[in-house]
């Protein structure tokens, strides 16, 4: 039997100051999460897209790897995005910086956590992306 790693990295990020249209078109939004999902190398299992009244937009992609899913609150130019990817090909950073390129928020907070290797940690998001040292 094949083993697998459980580590995985997971990125949370704010944005404010974002473009009303742009939060409130659910189908634009899915259509730029396929692909940010794509560009970080993860598989697409599938997708989901809600729209709100009277206005506000839920967008959740499915991927081998975990999840993609980004929520808006147009009115207040607000998108909570979050990607959680497992094991250590796939990187979620690379997806959020896709969808930060799409957004073009004013301002932008993230949080970077590795998960499944003990606690979990916050950390820098270039010390997300290395592999673990285990002391035995």
């Amino acid at each position: 039997m094949e083993e697998y790693s459980t580590f995985g990295r997971h990125v949370a990020m704010d944005a404010w100051g974002v473009d009303f249209d742009l939060l409130n078109d659910a189908a634009k939004l899915e259509k730029h999460m396929k692909v940010a999902a794509e560009k970080c190398g993860a598989t697409v299992l599938s997708s989901q897209s809600k729209s709100f009244e009277p206005q506000g937009a839920t967008v959740l992609v499915l991927l081998s790897e975990s999840h993609l899913s980004i929520h808006t609150y147009p009115e207040k130019g607000f998108a909570a995005l979050d990607c959680y990817t497992c094991g250590y090909e796939v990187d979620p950073m690379v997806a959020i910086q896709y969808m930060m390129e799409i957004l073009k928020p004013t301002q932008a907070f993230e949080k970077v956590m590795r998960r499944g290797d003990g606690s979990i940690e916050v950390v820098e998001p270039e010390l997300a992306m290395q592999p673990v040292k285990k002391v035995i």
